[in-house]
């Protein structure tokens, strides 16, 4: 026996079903993306980055907070070992209103990331774009010693203080100089990487004394050569002038230790047959 539904129902269940396949239409379509950017701009691109609207963070007070769903494709053939790329936020007036960074580790040849940008920003952003980093505009400060200390330092030939010393280097390879009176000069090698940062220390023992020393009960020390000491006073010959020092004025002397003079003696004769 057939059962009859009358047309009301039908029209009801009909409208039900409409509303529901509406209602998913808009979350199955796809959310259109703020900005594609592909990295270079100019050549082959690497790397195409995909940033998200900005959606607000709740409860940031004064500050405004914003965080993008972002993705970054890898369009070469090889693996990205390593790469860092700053992200810059504009307003309408395409004034820089915040900043983040972006790094990538071992992205493999054709392979997408995908991970949440989160950036704190002055005004209400409306555009976003990206650059890479580079170690050029990168400095860490440090402090350089010296033993003994009160060396002259030199950064890559400019005269940068007396050690101990704090200094401020940019990335990439130095040349660290000391110099003390009475002592052999030196240079150190120093290289900043892009993972270095400032609050490191450096220490550099400078070669054995060249000249011996006099130190006086004042304080001042006097570097040469020593001539003789006598009773009453020392001679030490400083700057090929001879001083002489009044004994009772020297708290200590040092003495550098020297080779012996080789005499020139004549060659041995062949005895005659």
């Amino acid at each position: 026996m057939a059962v009859m539904i009358p047309r009301k129902i039908w029209s009801c269940r009909f409208l039900c079903i409409l509303s529901l396949v509406l209602c998913a239409v808009p979350a199955l379509a796809k959310e259109t993306p703020l900005a594609v950017i592909d990295w270079p701009m100019t050549g082959s691109p690497v790397v195409r980055f995909t940033f998200g609207k900005f959606k607000t963070l709740p409860g940031m007070g004064s500050l405004h907070g914003y965080v993008m769903e972002t993705t970054a494709e890898n369009l070469s053939a090889r693996v990205i070992p390593s790469a860092r790329f700053s992200v810059y936020l504009f307003d309408k007036a395409k004034v820089r209103v915040g900043e983040d960074a972006i790094v990538l580790n071992n992205v493999g040849a054709g392979e997408t990331i995908r991970f949440q940008t989160t950036v704190m920003a002055s005004g209400q952003p409306v555009s976003v774009s990206v650059q890479e980093r580079t170690d050029a505009g990168k400095s860490v400060s440090l402090t350089v010693n010296s033993t003994p200390q009160g060396a002259l330092l030199k950064v890559d030939g400019v005269q940068a203080g007396i050690t101990p010393r704090l200094v401020t280097v940019g990335a990439g390879k130095h040349i660290l100089t000391f110099s003390k009176e009475g002592f052999k000069a030196g240079d150190f090698p120093l290289e900043i990487g892009r993972d270095d940062v400032s609050g490191g220390s450096i220490s550099y023992e400078l070669g054995a004394a060249a000249y011996d020393s006099i130190e006086l009960r004042d304080g001042s020390l006097l570097n040469g050569d020593l001539v003789s000491i006598s009773g009453m006073d020392v001679e030490i010959r400083v700057g090929g002038s001879l001083q002489h020092v009044d004994r009772n004025k020297v708290k200590r002397v040092m003495l550098v230790q020297r080779d012996a003079p080789t005499q020139d003696l004549p060659a041995a004769s062949t005895p005659q047959q």
